[in-house]
């Protein structure tokens, strides 16, 4: 049995068989599947898909720092309209610095904000980091008291920087499709990383996993990650599944 920590069945790539997507998923064993929020403009696709599979998807509620901009007090205040739905984190939010770095103050605020907000609904969160690492430290040392806990999805850092995140929270590492790949860093870092504090993920449609890189990603794929996640640890697949599938339930409660 797995978990996928994080997927974007509700996007595009999947239209019209999502169904399908959730079924192949079932037959794979991955039984469970978070929905991290990336902003106002697919979040009632990802609800109305969530309520649909209620007994597999779980619907967050985010503002993705690639929707941060000019407006983005705009789209803070629309997700007040979803506040008394059921949702297991507060995510996709953090900080990206490859794509733009035009609102990057921006970005900062709206990250302290959520940050807040998952503390008031005792709520664990799901950070995106890219290429600012030095940025989210500075808001989580801000933040600190809030004793925050969460995710770093796609988590590509040092074992050193695993270590600090350790003493501004309580923090899991998502690994996923990058794991599988031939020259990919976390493959060595990994190595240093207890299993008690991985979570697996797709990030489908993207980040595909090998032997199916350059398709679209699926949950259904969880198990090639765990396979080289275990091949890495030199531990049985039937101990990562149950280790990070115990992790997630942990963190979600799911």
């Amino acid at each position: 049995m797995f978990v996928d920590t994080h997927s974007h069945l509700y996007d595009e790539a999947f239209a019209g068989e999502e169904a399908l997507a959730v079924e192949r998923a079932v037959e794979a064993g991955v039984t469970k599947m978070i929905l991290p929020d990336i902003d106002s403009t697919s979040r009632e696709a990802m609800f109305s898909l969530a309520d649909r599979h209620s007994d597999v998807l779980f619907p967050c509620l985010g503002l993705h720092p690639t929707s941060v901009n000019a407006d983005w007090q705009k789209e803070i205040s629309a997700m007040e309209a979803y506040m008394d739905r059921k949702i297991w984190a507060i995510g996709e939010i953090g900080m990206d610095c490859y794509w733009s770095k035009e609102f990057v103050n921006e970005q900062m605020e709206v990250l302290r904000i959520q940050l807040e907000m998952a503390d008031r609904l005792s709520l664990p969160v799901i950070i995106h980091s890219r290429d600012s690492t030095d940025l989210i430290i500075k808001v989580l040392k801000d933040c600190k008291h809030l004793s925050p806990r969460g995710v770093f999805h796609a988590y590509s850092g040092s074992i050193e920087t695993y270590r600090e995140l350790q003493k501004l929270g309580d923090w899991y590492i998502g690994i996923g499709g990058v794991l599988t790949y031939k020259k990919a860093s976390i493959a060595e870092t990994v190595k240093s990383i207890p299993l008690e504090r991985i979570l697996l993920e797709t990030d489908s449609p993207y980040l595909t996993p090998v032997p199916y890189r350059g398709k679209r990603n699926e949950s259904s794929y969880v198990p090639h990650i765990a396979a080289r996640l275990a091949e890495l640890q030199e531990k049985s697949i039937e101990e990562v599944a149950q280790t990070t599938t115990d992790n997630a339930h942990k963190l979600f409660g799911i």
